[in-house]
C-alpha cells in the first residue's frame, strides 16, 4: 500500500519521506508538501525554471527510432561540503539497466549554467542531498556522491505516444531517485509504478501537479511509467520533469 506524504511542514515532509523510503522503497510526495520542502531549502522563480524546458534539444539517441524525447544533462558532486557542478560528460548506462539505449555513451546538450545556478535546482539538489545521505548506512555512504541531473521533455503526437520509460520497467543502475514534474501540457495517461525486485507491483500514482514527486530506492524498486497521449490532437502535447539520481562513486 502506498504511503502518502500528509505531514504539512517542511521539516515534517522530510521526515516522513524518509520514512516512507525505509518502509516502501519509495515516496510519493504531492506538491503542497514539496514545495514546502524546496522553498524551505530556497526554491525561487519556479516560473523562470519551468520555462527552460521550452529550450531542450531533440534525444537522437533511441533505438527505437522515437523522436518523442527532448532533454538536457549535467553532472555535479555532493560532499559535505557543498554541490559543485563536474565537468560535461556523457551518460552511460549498461545495457542490464537500459537494454533499449544502453552500452554506449550518450553525448547530450548540458543544462544551462544559468539553470545548473538556478535556486531552484541548487534547492532539489541540497535537499536530495540531505534525504538521501541522512538514508544511507554510515558504513556505505560516500564522502563524494556523483549526481546527474535530466531535464526531460517527453511528446505525444496524433497516432504516436510520447513514452517517458521506452525501456519498460526498470531500474536506473544508481542509489537514489528523485522525479519532479514541471508541467503537464494536454496529456492522459502518464501513470507511474514501482515494483519490488521480484517485480511484484508496490503502488501506483500518476505526477499531475507541477511540483507532484516521486522519490526511488532504486536498490530494492523497479519503477516505469505508461506512455502519454495528447487530449487535443490540435495543441501540443508533452511531460516536463526532472530527474535527479544519486550514485556512490
Amino acid at each position: 500500500m502506498e504511503r502518502e506524504i500528509r505531514t504539512v511542514g517542511p521539516t515534517g515532509v522530510a521526515e516522513t519521506v524518509g520514512a516512507a523510503l525505509l518502509a516502501q522503497g519509495f515516496a510519493h510526495v504531492r506538491a503542497p508538501r514539496m514545495r514546502a520542502l524546496l522553498e524551505a531549502a530556497g526554491a525561487a522563480d519556479w516560473e523562470g525554471f519551468a520555462a527552460s524546458w521550452d529550450d531542450l534539444g531533440l534525444d537522437t539517441y533511441m533505438a527505437d527510432g522515437g523522436r518523442y524525447r527532448r532533454r538536457r544533462f549535467a553532472c555535479f558532486a555532493a560532499t559535505p561540503a557543498g554541490i559543485r557542478r563536474k565537468p560535461h560528460q556523457p551518460h552511460y548506462q549498461s545495457r542490464d539497466y537500459n537494454p533499449l539505449n544502453g552500452g554506449i555513451e550518450r553525448w547530450f546538450e548540458p543544462v544551462t549554467e544559468a539553470i545548473a545556478a538556478h535556486p531552484t535546482m541548487r534547492a532539489v539538489l541540497a535537499t536530495c542531498h540531505r534525504l538521501f545521505d541522512r538514508l544511507t548506512p554510515p558504513g556505505t555512504r560516500p564522502d563524494s556522491w556523483h549526481v546527474e541531473v535530466h531535464q526531460f521533455r517527453i511528446e505525444a503526437r496524433p497516432g504516436e505516444a510520447g513514452r517517458p520509460t521506452p525501456e519498460g520497467m526498470h531500474r536506473d543502475g544508481v542509489d537514489w531517485v528523485l522525479v519532479l514534474l514541471v508541467r503537464r501540457e494536454n496529456v492522459a495517461s502518464g501513470e507511474t509504478s514501482i515494483h519490488d525486485l521480484q517485480r511484484r507491483p508496490l503502488g501506483s500514482f500518476t505526477l499531475a501537479e507541477p511540483m507532484d514527486a516521486a522519490l526511488v530506492d532504486d536498490n530494492r524498486c523497479y519503477h516505469g511509467v505508461t506512455p502519454v497521449l495528447p487530449v487535443d490532437p490540435a495543441r501540443p502535447a508533452y511531460r516536463d520533469v526532472l530527474v535527479v539520481t544519486f550514485r556512490r562513486g
